[in-house]
C-alpha cells in the first residue's frame, strides 16, 4: 500500500482538501505528485545526504524536525503531527515548514517542487505551496506513529527492521508500483 493510499485512509487527504478549499480528487492528485519528493528528501536526510554534518547520519536533524517544536496536538512524539492535520482547526504549519527545511535544505527547493508539480498536474502552484508543509506533517506524523507503535495505521501495514528505514522502504516500493 502506498503512502498516498495510507494518508487517504487516515483521513489526511480529505482534511487537507477541506482546509485548502479544494476537492478531494485534486488533493489526492496533488499529494500523489508531491509525496515522492517529500519521501526522497526524507530518505536523503535519514541517510546523511545533506551538507550538514550529523553524527547520526542525517537522522538527528530529521528527527529533530519531526519530534521538535511544541505546536499543539497530542499524541506525543511526532504522531501529534498527523493529529494536527486531522484536527478541525487550521493546521499549524510551522513544524511542517521545519521538516521541509530539513529535507529540502531551502525554501527555493520547496518552491521549485511546487512549481514542477504545478506544471505536471495543472494544479495551482499556490495551493501546492500551502499543501507541502501539511503533507510533510501528515507523512512524518504517520511514520512517527508507526515507528512508536501508534494507532494511526490502516489495517495491515507493518514493517520489519529499522523503523524509519522499513517505513521509507515500503513507501518507496508502493510508489514504484504505481
Amino acid at each position: 500500500m502506498s503512502l498516498g493510499q495510507i494518508l487517504q485512509q487516515t483521513g489526511a487527504i480529505s482534511s487537507m482538501a477541506r482546509e485548502l478549499g479544494i476537492d478531494e480528487g485534486t488533493a489526492k492528485t496533488a499529494a500523489g505528485a508531491l509525496l515522492p519528493a517529500i519521501v526522497a528528501g526524507m530518505g536523503r536526510s535519514a541517510t546523511g545526504g545533506t551538507s550538514t554534518p550529523d553524527p547520526m547520519g542525517g537522522l538527528g536533524g530529521l528527527a529533530g524536525a519531526i519530534l521538535g517544536g511544541g505546536s499543539g496536538g497530542g499524541g506525543g512524539l511526532g504522531g501529534g503531527l498527523l493529529d494536527a492535520v486531522l484536527g478541525t482547526q487550521a493546521t499549524p504549519v510551522n513544524q511542517g515548514n521545519d521538516i521541509l527545511g530539513n529535507i529540502f535544505g531551502s525554501k527555493d527547493v520547496s518552491r521549485s517542487v511546487a512549481g514542477e508539480v504545478a506544471s505536471m498536474t495543472g494544479i495551482d502552484e499556490g495551493i501546492l505551496k500551502k499543501m507541502l508543509p501539511i503533507l510533510a506533517m501528515a507523512a512524518a506524523g504517520y511514520m512517527a506513529k508507526q515507528a512508536t507503535g501508534g494507532t494511526a495505521a490502516p489495517a495491515g501495514g507493518s514493517s520489519g527492521g529499522g523503523a524509519l528505514g522499513g517505513i521509507l522502504g515500503s513507501i518507496v516500493t508502493g510508489m514504484m508500483s504505481r
